[in-house]
């Protein structure tokens, strides 16, 4: 291309944007009909860690099909209208569609306008396949779109749709589809009801939660009014109330589990015997800690392996030092069988024990059917509640996609992203994976339970560090349950006092080998084969 027209191309493009800028302030920007940002651009941190999760694959391609469905939702207007007599409609409310969006939307006002008037009628046509009642839809699907849109929702292509229509940067805001909705039906046929019913079975197609209760009086009064898709789905699986107050039925389910009576109680009163034993046993070996770690100890136990040293010849303290090195990295060998999870992890991985882990204790994972606000754990019942969620190839899109839009709008508690970092931290193998999917917690439409552990590790990234207070508080229960059992305590014992004891053994060997030399030098003077062999005497 000739620099010329370049730069020609170059100027008046910037000469558009500040015609545009100039007639968005001179109509008045400020605070218009109270239209907030709602979609964002992605985090960068977000991003970088699996592009293809954030950015449309399948959509962005379709020009053709979107004019083919333009074509026959315009043809389902009422009173006579056209697509371009909604396009003069949109041009009259961009600066209102421009304020829904973080990023500068750089295109002209009739640009911009066909573009929502097209991608918004596709959506549209798109989303009829998940109406309750079919003969409500707003047109047939032809037959050159069957291997897109899909009524049975077996199909990839529709599937591949359906995961780019839910990113956060390719959100369409839902008062555009309201609108052009309206276009096709009477009011008497209340089309709002029409398209809350579309919705309905979108989120329940769509939603990792299908138990959080959605019904269409719900929709009816609120869903219309929500930014889009995405925001409507994420306010359907984050509770609006405290976590507390959506307890109340665990705690109630636990009031009657105690009322009945604890069958297992022989077994917790063994437990706890046992742990009264080993309190017991722990004090001696805290008072030999505290004289262990002292100087004076170390003095008297080190002495005779120093003096022991002085006697000794420079090929005997090589071997001496030798010895004692061996036992030093024997200890080091033997404390490395005994893992370790104490440990610093991952900066965003939080510090929990693992499904596996927490089973072997009798830890018992049991599933609720409310949301993420039953999230607990009984202490006295050692019963850790989560919700149902159903994974399949949509999952992992949906779950990034709702963490980074709640990282935009950055609310007071990240209550969505503080659940995938806590089923981040107690998945870490397939194992995790298929107890909880036995405990009936995870339903996997996936192909594997390694596939599922590795949706959950890959979502290690955070925009910042969550805190949540009720899901934090269940975490740190979690925490003290599994380093209070007995079985923790003695592994972390024996990890502590006899493979961390390397100087112990350095002592003992050092002591051997002084006893050996000692004998060694005592026979080569008095002949001590009758001692050993008295027959030969």
């Amino acid at each position: 291309m000739d620099p010329h027209q370049l730069n020609y191309k170059v100027q008046l493009h910037d000469q558009e944007w500040v015609i545009n800028i100039s007639r968005i302030l001179e109509e008045g920007f400020d605070e218009k009909d109270g239209v907030c940002v709602s979609i964002f651009t992605v985090p960068k941190s977000l991003m970088s860690s699996k592009q293809k999760a954030y950015v449309p694959q399948v959509i962005f391609e379709m020009e053709r099909y979107k004019l083919t469905s333009a074509n026959r939702v315009q043809k389902s207007f009422k009173r006579q209208s056209k697509l371009h007599h909604l396009v003069q409609t949109l041009e009259q409310n961009e600066i209102t569609i421009r304020a829904c969006y973080h990023s500068f939307l750089d295109y002209d006002n009739a640009t911009l306008a066909w573009m929502f008037a097209i991608d918004a009628s596709f959506l549209l046509e798109f989303l009829q396949t998940y109406s309750a009642k079919k003969e409500a839809s707003l047109v047939r699907i032809s037959s050159k779109m069957n291997h897109l849109i899909d009524y049975t929702k077996r199909k990839t292509s529709h599937h591949a749709i359906l995961r780019d229509i839910i990113m956060l940067e390719n959100q369409i805001p839902l008062f555009l589809l309201k609108q052009i909705h309206s276009l096709c039906y009477d009011q008497e046929d209340n089309p709002d009801q029409i398209l809350s019913s579309m919705l309905l079975g979108f989120f329940r197609e769509l939603s990792p939660f299908v138990h959080v209760i959605i019904n269409d009086s719900y929709l009816q009064e609120e869903c219309l009014q929500k930014a889009h898709l995405l925001y409507l789905l994420y306010s359907t699986i984050v509770p609006k109330e405290p976590l507390m107050d959506l307890q109340v039925n665990v705690e109630k389910e636990e009031a009657n589990e105690e009322e009945k009576g604890d069958k297992n109680w022989f077994l917790r009163g063994l437990i706890a015997i046992l742990n009264m034993f080993l309190y017991i046993n722990t004090i001696p070996i805290t008072l030999m800690e505290k004289i262990y770690n002292s100087k004076i100890f170390m003095f008297i136990l080190m002495l005779p392996y120093n003096c022991f040293l002085q006697f000794c010849s420079s090929k005997q303290k090589a071997a001496v030092k030798q010895v004692v090195s061996s036992a030093k990295n024997l200890a080091e060998e033997m404390g490395s069988i005994i893992p370790d999870k104490d440990k610093s992890p991952l900066v965003e991985e939080i510090t929990i024990p693992s499904v596996s882990e927490l089973s072997k204790i009798g830890l018992k994972f049991c599933r609720t059917k409310v949301g993420l606000g039953t999230v607990s754990f009984n202490r006295s019942s050692g019963k850790f509640y989560l919700p149902i969620i159903h994974l399949d190839d949509n999952s992992e899109v949906v779950l990034r996609n709702l963490v980074a839009y709640e990282a935009s709008i950055a609310p007071e508690a990240m209550v969505f992203t503080r659940y995938t970092e806590l089923m981040n931290g107690i998945i870490d193998t397939e194992e995790d994976a298929r107890i909880l999917r036995e405990c009936g917690i995870i339903v996997n439409r996936l192909k594997s339970d390694e596939e599922v552990a590795n949706l959950w590790n890959g979502m290690t990234k955070s925009v910042r560090i969550t805190k949540v207070p009720n899901l934090d508080k269940v975490i740190e229960e979690v925490n003290g349950y599994y380093l209070g059992s007995w079985k923790v305590k003695m592994k972390r014992t024996m990890k502590k006092y006899l493979f961390g004891s390397w100087p112990f053994l350095a002592f003992i060997a050092a002591n051997l080998l002084l006893l050996m030399s000692a004998v060694d030098a005592g026979c080569s003077v008095y002949n001590c084969s009758k001692w050993f062999n008295p027959e030969d005497s």
